[in-house]
């Protein structure tokens, strides 16, 4: 089954979350739903704005990696190079 959410633009609100507040927010997410006391209408609106979430988190953690790379390769003085695996 194709997601339909990794086409859409995420909101406004899910934008300017933080990492950690939209992680919350998904955690909060999945409870609600593990409960089981939430109507299907909604558990596929709260379902959908956590796969919004999800992206969201993502997004923000391949950032900080990407991040992380290139201030390791900028210490070691590579900029733009893969550090060799010497063994």
């Amino acid at each position: 089954m194709a997601d339909n959410t990794e086409k859409m633009e995420l909101p406004e609100d899910i934008r300017a979350m933080s990492f950690e507040d939209a992680l919350s927010a998904l955690e909060e997410i999945v409870q609600n739903l593990e409960s089981g006391d939430v109507s299907l209408e909604n558990s596929i609106e709260i379902y959908t704005r956590g796969t919004l979430l999800r992206r969201h988190c993502e997004a923000k953690l391949k950032d900080a990696g990407e991040r992380i790379e290139k201030i390791t390769r900028q210490q070691n003085g590579v900029l733009g190079a893969e550090p060799l695996d010497v063994e």
